[in-house]
Protein backbone atom coordinates (compact mmCIF):
# COMPACT_ATOMS: atom_id res chain seq x y z
CA UNK A 1 0.00 0.00 0.00
CA UNK A 2 1.17 3.55 -0.60
CA UNK A 3 0.05 6.70 -0.98
CA UNK A 4 1.52 10.19 -2.63
CA UNK A 5 1.67 13.54 -1.58
CA UNK A 6 2.36 16.31 -3.86
CA UNK A 7 3.20 19.92 -3.25
CA UNK A 8 4.91 23.38 -3.89
CA UNK A 9 5.26 26.37 -3.07
CA UNK A 10 1.54 27.44 -3.70
CA UNK A 11 -0.36 23.96 -2.88
CA UNK A 12 -0.15 20.83 -1.33
CA UNK A 13 -1.98 17.77 -3.00
CA UNK A 14 -2.93 14.70 -0.84
CA UNK A 15 -3.76 12.34 -3.44
CA UNK A 16 -0.73 13.04 -5.92
CA UNK A 17 0.84 11.08 -8.24
CA UNK A 18 4.42 10.37 -9.94
CA UNK A 19 3.37 12.70 -12.78
CA UNK A 20 3.19 15.57 -10.75
CA UNK A 21 7.22 15.57 -10.71
CA UNK A 22 7.00 16.87 -14.33
CA UNK A 23 4.77 19.58 -13.19
CA UNK A 24 7.10 21.02 -11.23
CA UNK A 25 5.79 20.02 -7.85
CA UNK A 26 7.65 17.71 -4.55
CA UNK A 27 6.73 14.00 -4.40
CA UNK A 28 6.54 12.01 -1.59
CA UNK A 29 5.81 8.38 -1.64
CA UNK A 30 5.15 6.76 1.93
CA UNK A 31 5.11 2.86 0.95
CA UNK A 32 3.72 0.55 3.19
CA UNK A 33 4.90 -3.22 3.30
CA UNK A 34 5.57 -3.37 -0.35
CA UNK A 35 6.11 -6.89 -1.72
CA UNK A 36 8.61 -7.49 -4.04
CA UNK A 37 6.51 -6.44 -7.37
CA UNK A 38 6.03 -2.87 -5.80
CA UNK A 39 9.64 -2.49 -5.08
CA UNK A 40 10.62 -3.57 -8.73
CA UNK A 41 8.26 -0.91 -9.77
CA UNK A 42 9.74 2.14 -8.01
CA UNK A 43 13.02 0.60 -8.37
CA UNK A 44 12.31 1.29 -12.46
CA UNK A 45 10.86 4.44 -12.10
CA UNK A 46 13.45 6.30 -9.99
CA UNK A 47 16.53 4.35 -10.74
CA UNK A 48 16.81 3.38 -7.76
CA UNK A 49 20.28 0.81 -6.41
CA UNK A 50 19.93 -2.27 -6.48
CA UNK A 51 22.11 -2.99 -3.38
CA UNK A 52 19.13 -0.64 -0.99
CA UNK A 53 16.20 -2.41 -2.62
CA UNK A 54 18.10 -5.65 -1.62
CA UNK A 55 18.59 -3.91 2.26
CA UNK A 56 15.14 -3.25 2.01
CA UNK A 57 13.77 -6.74 1.30
CA UNK A 58 16.18 -8.15 3.83
CA UNK A 59 14.25 -5.98 5.89
CA UNK A 60 18.08 -4.67 7.49
CA UNK A 61 17.32 -2.52 11.13
CA UNK A 62 20.77 -1.25 11.14
CA UNK A 63 21.08 2.28 10.74
CA UNK A 64 23.22 3.57 7.78
CA UNK A 65 23.71 6.63 5.13
CA UNK A 66 25.03 6.02 1.43
CA UNK A 67 25.38 8.75 -0.95
CA UNK A 68 24.68 6.62 -4.70
CA UNK A 69 24.26 8.23 -8.32
CA UNK A 70 21.47 9.97 -8.54
CA UNK A 71 19.87 9.77 -5.31
CA UNK A 72 20.52 9.37 -1.10
CA UNK A 73 19.58 5.84 0.69
CA UNK A 74 19.20 5.96 4.35
CA UNK A 75 18.02 3.74 6.96
CA UNK A 76 16.35 5.36 10.27
CA UNK A 77 14.61 2.65 13.07
CA UNK A 78 11.69 3.67 14.60
CA UNK A 79 11.97 2.56 18.76
CA UNK A 80 9.24 2.45 20.85
CA UNK A 81 8.12 -0.11 24.22
CA UNK A 82 5.92 -2.71 23.93
CA UNK A 83 6.04 -3.29 27.72
CA UNK A 84 8.44 -2.73 30.12
CA UNK A 85 10.67 -5.27 29.30
CA UNK A 86 10.03 -5.40 25.22
CA UNK A 87 11.42 -2.53 22.86
CA UNK A 88 10.00 -2.48 19.50
CA UNK A 89 12.36 -2.05 16.45
CA UNK A 90 10.99 -1.28 13.09
CA UNK A 91 13.52 0.49 10.19
CA UNK A 92 12.17 3.33 8.19
CA UNK A 93 14.02 3.33 4.79
CA UNK A 94 14.39 6.61 2.84
CA UNK A 95 15.40 7.01 -0.54
CA UNK A 96 16.04 11.32 -1.37
CA UNK A 97 16.49 12.18 -5.17
CA UNK A 98 16.05 15.41 -6.93
CA UNK A 99 12.00 16.74 -6.07
CA UNK A 100 11.33 13.53 -4.51
CA UNK A 101 11.87 11.28 -1.37
CA UNK A 102 10.57 7.54 -0.82
CA UNK A 103 9.89 6.31 2.74
CA UNK A 104 9.20 2.59 3.25
CA UNK A 105 8.28 0.84 6.02
CA UNK A 106 5.64 -1.17 8.03
CA UNK A 107 2.44 -0.46 9.44
CA UNK A 108 3.70 -0.11 13.18
CA UNK A 109 5.29 3.20 11.81
CA UNK A 110 3.32 6.20 11.14
CA UNK A 111 4.96 8.72 9.53
CA UNK A 112 1.71 10.15 7.70
CA UNK A 113 1.15 11.54 10.93
CA UNK A 114 4.61 12.95 11.03
CA UNK A 115 4.40 14.77 7.65
CA UNK A 116 0.55 16.17 8.73
CA UNK A 117 1.97 17.72 12.15
CA UNK A 118 4.85 19.59 9.54
CA UNK A 119 2.65 20.62 7.25
CA UNK A 120 -0.15 22.02 9.66
CA UNK A 121 2.72 23.79 11.91
CA UNK A 122 5.53 24.88 9.24
CA UNK A 123 3.00 24.39 6.20
CA UNK A 124 4.74 27.78 4.50
CA UNK A 125 8.31 27.19 4.94
CA UNK A 126 8.38 23.13 4.04
CA UNK A 127 6.22 24.30 0.73
CA UNK A 128 8.83 27.00 0.11
CA UNK A 129 11.97 24.60 0.21
CA UNK A 130 13.79 21.64 -1.56
CA UNK A 131 12.28 18.29 -0.82
CA UNK A 132 15.28 17.70 1.53
CA UNK A 133 13.66 20.03 4.61
CA UNK A 134 11.18 17.18 4.61
CA UNK A 135 13.32 14.48 4.94
CA UNK A 136 15.09 16.38 7.65
CA UNK A 137 12.21 16.97 9.56
CA UNK A 138 10.98 13.67 9.18
CA UNK A 139 14.20 12.44 10.94
CA UNK A 140 13.91 14.84 13.61
CA UNK A 141 10.77 13.27 14.04
CA UNK A 142 11.32 10.29 14.39
CA UNK A 143 14.19 11.91 16.66
CA UNK A 144 11.46 13.15 19.03
CA UNK A 145 9.91 9.69 19.23
CA UNK A 146 13.55 8.84 20.97
CA UNK A 147 12.65 11.03 24.24
CA UNK A 148 9.65 8.85 24.80
CA UNK A 149 11.85 6.08 25.21
CA UNK A 150 14.25 7.65 27.77
CA UNK A 151 11.13 8.56 30.05
CA UNK A 152 10.09 5.43 29.95
CA UNK A 153 13.51 3.88 30.90
CA UNK A 154 13.69 6.87 33.51
CA UNK A 155 10.93 6.08 35.06
CA UNK A 156 11.84 2.26 35.68
CA UNK A 157 15.03 3.48 36.85
CA UNK A 158 13.35 5.42 39.59
CA UNK A 159 11.21 2.88 40.37
CA UNK A 160 13.84 0.03 40.68
CA UNK A 161 15.90 2.50 42.79
CA UNK A 162 12.82 2.71 45.22
CA UNK A 163 11.95 -0.98 45.45
CA UNK A 164 15.59 -2.01 45.97
CA UNK A 165 15.47 0.09 49.18
CA UNK A 166 12.17 -1.57 50.73
CA UNK A 167 12.94 -5.49 49.80
CA UNK A 168 15.27 -7.00 47.42
CA UNK A 169 13.56 -9.26 45.43
CA UNK A 170 15.44 -11.87 42.49
CA UNK A 171 12.77 -10.75 39.90
CA UNK A 172 14.17 -7.19 40.45
CA UNK A 173 17.61 -8.11 39.80
CA UNK A 174 16.18 -9.75 36.69
CA UNK A 175 14.64 -6.69 35.26
CA UNK A 176 17.22 -4.11 36.20
CA UNK A 177 19.09 -6.75 33.93
CA UNK A 178 16.95 -5.88 31.04
CA UNK A 179 17.03 -2.38 31.48
CA UNK A 180 20.66 -2.02 31.26
CA UNK A 181 20.65 -4.49 28.00
CA UNK A 182 18.30 -1.67 26.97
CA UNK A 183 20.43 1.32 27.43
CA UNK A 184 22.98 -0.25 26.00
CA UNK A 185 20.77 -1.04 22.64
CA UNK A 186 19.38 2.61 22.68
CA UNK A 187 23.03 4.11 23.13
CA UNK A 188 24.48 2.22 20.19
CA UNK A 189 21.19 2.91 18.35
CA UNK A 190 21.75 6.47 19.10
CA UNK A 191 25.38 6.47 18.11
CA UNK A 192 24.64 5.03 14.31
CA UNK A 193 21.80 7.75 13.81
CA UNK A 194 24.15 10.48 15.28
CA UNK A 195 26.51 9.50 12.88
CA UNK A 196 23.87 9.88 9.77
CA UNK A 197 23.37 13.50 10.85
CA UNK A 198 27.03 14.38 11.18
CA UNK A 199 27.45 12.76 7.70
CA UNK A 200 24.44 15.05 6.42
CA UNK A 201 26.02 18.18 8.38
CA UNK A 202 28.85 17.88 6.74
CA UNK A 203 27.40 17.20 2.92
CA UNK A 204 24.57 19.93 2.69
CA UNK A 205 25.34 23.02 1.48
CA UNK A 206 22.18 24.69 1.89
CA UNK A 207 22.31 27.07 4.64
CA UNK A 208 18.49 26.92 5.23
CA UNK A 209 18.45 23.22 6.02
CA UNK A 210 21.52 23.15 7.24
CA UNK A 211 19.71 24.51 10.49
CA UNK A 212 17.38 21.32 10.67
CA UNK A 213 20.44 19.12 10.86
CA UNK A 214 21.93 20.90 13.48
CA UNK A 215 19.15 20.94 15.36
CA UNK A 216 18.91 16.80 15.32
CA UNK A 217 22.33 16.30 15.74
CA UNK A 218 21.97 18.49 19.04
CA UNK A 219 19.35 16.54 20.46
CA UNK A 220 20.96 13.15 19.15
CA UNK A 221 23.45 14.56 21.47
CA UNK A 222 21.95 15.13 24.41
CA UNK A 223 19.81 12.00 23.89
CA UNK A 224 23.39 10.01 24.62
CA UNK A 225 24.27 12.07 27.26
CA UNK A 226 21.22 11.03 28.49
CA UNK A 227 21.15 7.36 28.19
CA UNK A 228 24.85 7.09 29.26
CA UNK A 229 23.41 8.72 32.68
CA UNK A 230 20.77 6.10 33.13
CA UNK A 231 23.12 3.69 32.53
CA UNK A 232 25.38 5.06 35.36
CA UNK A 233 22.68 5.26 37.26
CA UNK A 234 21.49 1.50 36.20
CA UNK A 235 24.85 -0.08 37.43
CA UNK A 236 24.81 1.86 41.08
CA UNK A 237 20.93 0.56 41.69
CA UNK A 238 22.67 -3.28 40.72
CA UNK A 239 25.57 -2.41 43.01
CA UNK A 240 22.95 -1.21 45.25
CA UNK A 241 21.10 -4.27 45.06
CA UNK A 242 23.98 -6.35 45.33
CA UNK A 243 24.88 -4.63 48.88
CA UNK A 244 21.42 -5.00 50.29
CA UNK A 245 21.32 -8.61 49.55
CA UNK A 246 24.66 -8.70 51.01
CA UNK A 247 23.54 -6.88 54.22
CA UNK A 248 20.47 -9.44 54.21
CA UNK A 249 22.50 -12.51 54.30
CA UNK A 250 24.96 -11.00 57.35
CA UNK A 251 21.67 -10.66 59.32
CA UNK A 252 20.40 -13.75 58.44
CA UNK A 253 24.20 -15.67 59.82
CA UNK A 254 24.07 -13.12 62.35
CA UNK A 255 20.71 -14.94 63.71
CA UNK A 256 22.00 -17.94 63.25
CA UNK A 257 25.02 -17.14 65.15
CA UNK A 258 23.34 -16.48 67.73
CA UNK A 259 21.46 -19.91 68.07
CA UNK A 260 24.33 -21.92 67.32
CA UNK A 261 25.96 -19.86 70.54
CA UNK A 262 23.31 -21.01 72.21
CA UNK A 263 22.36 -24.24 71.48
CA UNK A 264 26.24 -25.58 71.16
CA UNK A 265 27.00 -25.26 75.08
CA UNK A 266 24.02 -27.34 75.82
CA UNK A 267 24.82 -29.79 73.24
CA UNK A 268 27.83 -29.96 74.85
CA UNK A 269 26.70 -30.81 78.23
CA UNK A 270 24.47 -33.05 76.67
CA UNK A 271 27.43 -35.21 75.00
CA UNK A 272 29.37 -35.48 77.36
CA UNK A 273 26.91 -36.93 79.64
CA UNK A 274 25.09 -38.82 77.67
CA UNK A 275 28.61 -40.71 77.05
CA UNK A 276 28.40 -44.21 78.33
CA UNK A 277 30.43 -45.14 81.28
CA UNK A 278 28.73 -42.22 83.16
CA UNK A 279 26.64 -43.15 86.17
CA UNK A 280 24.65 -39.49 87.02
CA UNK A 281 23.22 -41.24 90.18
CA UNK A 282 26.62 -41.46 91.91
CA UNK A 283 28.60 -39.05 90.21
CA UNK A 284 31.21 -38.86 92.85
CA UNK A 285 33.26 -42.13 91.24
CA UNK A 286 34.48 -41.03 88.11
CA UNK A 287 35.28 -43.62 85.28
CA UNK A 288 39.33 -43.63 83.99
CA UNK A 289 37.47 -43.62 81.02
CA UNK A 290 35.99 -40.60 81.28
CA UNK A 291 38.95 -38.61 82.68
CA UNK A 292 40.96 -40.20 79.66
CA UNK A 293 37.96 -38.23 77.08
CA UNK A 294 38.02 -35.38 78.56
CA UNK A 295 42.01 -34.85 78.64
CA UNK A 296 41.89 -35.67 74.81
CA UNK A 297 39.27 -33.20 74.01
CA UNK A 298 40.93 -30.72 75.76
CA UNK A 299 44.25 -31.77 73.84
CA UNK A 300 42.53 -31.62 70.53
CA UNK A 301 41.06 -27.68 71.51
CA UNK A 302 44.50 -26.77 72.52
CA UNK A 303 46.25 -28.25 69.04
CA UNK A 304 43.53 -26.56 66.86
CA UNK A 305 43.69 -23.34 68.84
CA UNK A 306 47.31 -22.95 68.67
CA UNK A 307 47.25 -23.78 64.84
CA UNK A 308 44.52 -21.36 64.02
CA UNK A 309 47.21 -18.51 66.06
CA UNK A 310 49.93 -19.90 63.77
CA UNK A 311 47.55 -19.54 60.87
CA UNK A 312 46.75 -15.95 61.63
CA UNK A 313 43.29 -17.08 62.21
CA UNK A 314 43.27 -15.95 65.49
CA UNK A 315 44.91 -12.92 66.54
CA UNK A 316 46.31 -13.10 70.29
CA UNK A 317 46.20 -9.69 72.11
CA UNK A 318 49.84 -7.40 70.98
CA UNK A 319 52.24 -6.52 73.76
CA UNK A 320 52.22 -2.99 74.14
CA UNK A 321 56.26 -3.18 74.62
CA UNK A 322 56.83 -4.12 71.27
CA UNK A 323 54.55 -1.32 69.48
CA UNK A 324 56.63 1.07 67.48
CA UNK A 325 56.75 4.53 69.07
CA UNK A 326 54.87 6.63 67.73
CA UNK A 327 56.25 9.63 65.70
Amino acid sequence: MSSILSYNKNEVIENGSLEDLDKGYNVWVDVINPDQSELDKLAKKFHLNEEAIQTCINKSKKPEIRQLENHMFTVIVDMKNKDPETLLIEAVYFFLGTNWLITIHTAEVDIKLIVQRLLNIQNETIKQTRIDALYYNILAGLVTKYEQLLTALELSVNEYQRRSFVRPLPEIFENIDILSRQAIMLRRQFWHVRNIINFLLHTEKDKEDVKYVEMVYDDMTQLIDFVESYEGTINSIRELYVAKVSLQINETMRILTIFTAILLPLALIAGIYGMNGIDLENITQVPLGFIVVLVTMAIIVIGFVLFFVKKGWIVLKRDKSKRKPES
